[in-house]
């Protein structure tokens, strides 16, 4: 919703989450996280054996210090007053249009190798939001991944997860 201003000129709607819920929400999520942590400590192993401590000992504190940090923050912030935006719905937006593709790129990597989910990735993002011209995008994206495969591959010897892309050209 537009707001009118003296002069005629339009101000875009300033809304989006409170800084206050994204906090909230946060700590929350972080508390769920550090309970997992704990119950997959707990299931290997928590307690001090033979050897010294098990293998969830140390995850389990980990999981603790996590849940505490969260309750400390999340009374800090049901305590405090609002603050304001965290950030209006046009920023977030964009955040997304990074995000989404990013997750999955990063799904895809383990059934389609690196080298072509990059390809895809790096051209895509040059295309779509850098607004370059689609063939230079495939040029860079396509001799970014070649510097990859010949710096990792042949000269750090190094093998990068592979696809079914790569076995097909036999790399």
């Amino acid at each position: 919703m537009n707001n009118a201003v003296p002069g005629n000129k339009a101000v875009p709607d300033r809304s989006g989450p409170s800084r206050r819920s994204v906090e909230i929400g946060t700590a929350v999520a972080m508390l769920a996280f550090g309970a997992i942590v704990i119950a997959g400590s707990a299931q290997v192993g928590i307690a001090w054996g033979p050897e010294g401590p098990r293998s969830g000992f140390f995850p389990f504190l980990i999981g603790l210090a996590i849940i505490l940090s969260s309750l400390v923050n999340l009374t800090q912030c049901v305590r405090s007053p609002p603050v304001g935006l965290f950030a209006e719905w046009q920023q977030l937006r964009q955040v997304i249009a990074v995000v989404i593709p990013t997750a999955i790129y990063v799904g895809s990597v383990g059934w389609a190798g690196l080298y072509l989910p990059s390809m895809i990735l790096i051209g895509g993002f040059m295309v779509w939001l850098g607004k370059y011209n689609p063939i230079h995008a495939i040029a860079v994206a396509v001799g970014v991944m070649a510097m990859a495969y010949v710096t990792f591959e042949w000269w750090f010897l190094v093998p990068l997860p592979k696809g079914p892309v790569e076995e097909w050209f036999g790399l």
